[in-house]
């Protein structure tokens, strides 16, 4: 039973990812990504910050360079990543903008080839290729489908390719700071409030935040369910690689799309029109993702 309890936390994390992605859908369809944002973070603080004080009592030292990386962490990825990851979901669908975000480890890879000099295996050269066809299958597929998505510019095709570049550099600041022996869940409420802070003085500087009705409206209910399940992803995700090697949590991570695309088929039909061209390309994109994410 301890040795299925790593694939486990991994499936389960793909799974809530895959919620979020669902009820971030179903919320922006008649409301704005950036409330979306703004109240999956404040749930992601009230759960995680919680956790953080309980994990680090009572030592709550935290050194400087740990304090930079995890905010780093944060900006790049818990802020800038979700927030072209949201405005994907609003402008070209779930069940299309999350294969292309998929590609986050060949974005990773790339990044530690370049940056760190490592090297290039022959393994990562095959899903490279898998990764670029899919998401090029995915591309086509969305500017030539016949349920209105042919007036998709490329702009709006970029959102997720830049969520995932962004996601691609979040883990380089985060080992940073883990390097240093802070708990990973230290960092999660490091990265969060962060990401929070630096997100309200964006809105407010651009005038953009959310009103008071926006609170109480019916997208709300989908924001804070889509919080609970970034939350339950974050804290499975951690927990998966504390119990299990990260070769093989990654792959089994790179199922989510997958969940996505089922989720929007069985429940999003009024929103998401799924294709079998579309599913053998995000399954494609997958398979490229976790061979990538196999020598990350």
């Amino acid at each position: 039973m301890v040795e299925l309890l790593g694939p486990g936390l991994a499936v389960a994390a793909a799974l809530a990812l895959a919620i979020q992605v669902g009820c971030v859908r179903v919320g922006t369809d008649s409301g704005r990504s950036n409330d979306a944002l703004i109240v999956v973070l404040l749930v992601n603080i009230a759960v995680l910050v919680p956790v953080a004080l309980v994990v680090g009592y009572p030592d709550y030292t935290l050194p400087r360079n740990a304090l930079l990386a995890f905010a780093a962490a944060g900006l790049v990825g818990t802020m800038m990543g979700r927030a072209f990851e949201y405005a994907g979901i609003e402008k070209i669908g779930a069940s299309r903008s999350e294969p292309i975000k998929a590609s986050q480890p060949l974005h990773a890879a790339v990044l530690a080839v370049l940056v760190l000099g490592e090297t290039l295996t022959p393994l990562m050269g095959v899903g490279t290729v898998l990764v670029v066809v899919g998401v090029a299958v995915i591309s086509w597929e969305s500017r030539s489908s016949a349920d209105g998505l042919e007036s998709i510019s490329w702009s709006y095709l970029a959102l997720p390719l830049a969520s995932a570049f962004l996601y691609g550099i979040e883990p380089i600041f985060a080992k940073v700071g883990l390097a240093t022996g802070t708990s990973p869940f230290v960092g999660l409420g490091v990265k969060t409030v962060a990401a929070t802070v630096a997100f309200y003085a964006y809105l407010r500087y651009r005038g953009a935040l959310p009103k008071r009705s926006v609170f109480g409206s019916g997208n709300t209910k989908w924001y804070v369910a889509a919080g609970l399940a970034n939350t339950a992803f974050l804290l499975s995700y951690y927990a998966a690689l504390a119990v299990a090697p990260v070769v093989l949590v990654q792959p089994v991570l790179q199922t989510s799309p997958l969940f996505v695309i089922l989720i929007s088929y069985v429940f999003l039909q009024r929103l998401e029109r799924v294709t079998w061209k579309l599913v053998v390309a995000a399954t494609v994109v997958a398979l490229g993702a976790g061979l990538v994410a196999l020598q990350v």
